[in-house]
C-alpha cells in the first residue's frame, strides 16, 4: 500500500536539505521583521506566522501533487524525459556549490526576477486579517519555486515511476511537514523574543554552507535519477 520507488530514509534525508533553503528562510525572516511592527502582540505573531507557514506547506503539497502525474505522463512518451531532468537536477546542484564559493557571482538559483520587491510591498501591507499572511504564504510558495523546488523535482520524478499511488501522497504530506519544519522553529524563536535581525544574521553567516549542503544533495539525486533510468 505504501509502495514508491524513493525509499523513506532517501525522502526524510531530501526533505531535510531542501528545508535548510536560505531563500525559504529568508523570506519567513523578512515577514517577522514586519510582525513586528504591525502584529505587536505574541500570539498574533505566532498566528499570522502560522498562517503563513500552512500556506507554504498546503501550497508545496498541491503543487506536488499536480507534478506527479504530470511528470509520470512525461516519462511514459519517453525515458528521456527523466535523463534530462537527472541532468538538470545535477546542474542546479553545480549551482548551489559554486555559491558556496562564490557566492552572488554568475548565474544563482534565485526567486523569480521582481518577486522580492512584490514580498516586500504585500508583507509591509499585512493587516491584522490572517487572510493577508495566509495569501503571502501562497504567493511566496510560487514564486521561491525555482530557488527551492529543485530537490522536490528531483524527488517527484523519482516518485513518478511508482506512479500517484498512496504511498507517493503520504510521502509528499511527510516531505512537506518536514520542509516546514525549520521555519515553525524560527517562528517559535522569534515569538520567544529572538529579534529578526539575529535571525536574518545567523542565516547569512551559514547561507554558503546551506547552498553547499543543497548542492551535494542535488548531485546525489541527479546522479541516482540517471543510474535507475539508464540501468
Amino acid at each position: 500500500m505504501f509502495e514508491s520507488v524513493v525509499p523513506l530514509p532517501i525522502l526524510i534525508g531530501a526533505a531535510v536539505v531542501d528545508s535548510i533553503n536560505p531563500c525559504a528562510i529568508g523570506v519567513l525572516i523578512f515577514l517577522l521583521a514586519y510582525l513586528t511592527k504591525s502584529a505587536k502582540k505574541r500570539h498574533k505573531m505566532l498566528l499570522h506566522g502560522l498562517a503563513y507557514i500552512l500556506a507554504v506547506f498546503l501550497t508545496y503539497l498541491l503543487a506536488g501533487l499536480l507534478l506527479l502525474p504530470l511528470i509520470g505522463s512525461l516519462g511514459q512518451l519517453s525515458t528521456t524525459a527523466y535523463i534530462v531532468l537527472g541532468i538538470l537536477v545535477m546542474l542546479a546542484g553545480l549551482l548551489e556549490i559554486k555559491d558556496y564559493f562564490w557566492y552572488g557571482k554568475g548565474p544563482s538559483l534565485a526567486l523569480i526576477p521582481g518577486a522580492s520587491q512584490r514580498i516586500k510591498f504585500y508583507a509591509s501591507h499585512i493587516s491584522d486579517s490572517f487572510v493577508s499572511a495566509f495569501t503571502l504564504g501562497i504567493f511566496v510558495a510560487l514564486v521561491e519555486l525555482p530557488c527551492t523546488g529543485a530537490v522536490y523535482l528531483a524527488v517527484l520524478s523519482m516518485m513518478s515511476l511508482s506512479g500517484t499511488s498512496f504511498g507517493n501522497i503520504s510521502w509528499l504530506i511527510i516531505y512537506n511537514l518536514i520542509f516546514v519544519t525549520p521555519l515553525i522553529i524560527i517562528l517559535l524563536f522569534f515569538v520567544q523574543g529572538v529579534s529578526a535581525s539575529a535571525i536574518e544574521a545567523w542565516r547569512k553567516k551559514h547561507r554558503k554552507l546551506m547552498r553547499l549542503i543543497i548542492g551535494v544533495m542535488l548531485l546525489l539525486l541527479g546522479g541516482w535519477m540517471l543510474a535507475y533510468t539508464l540501468l
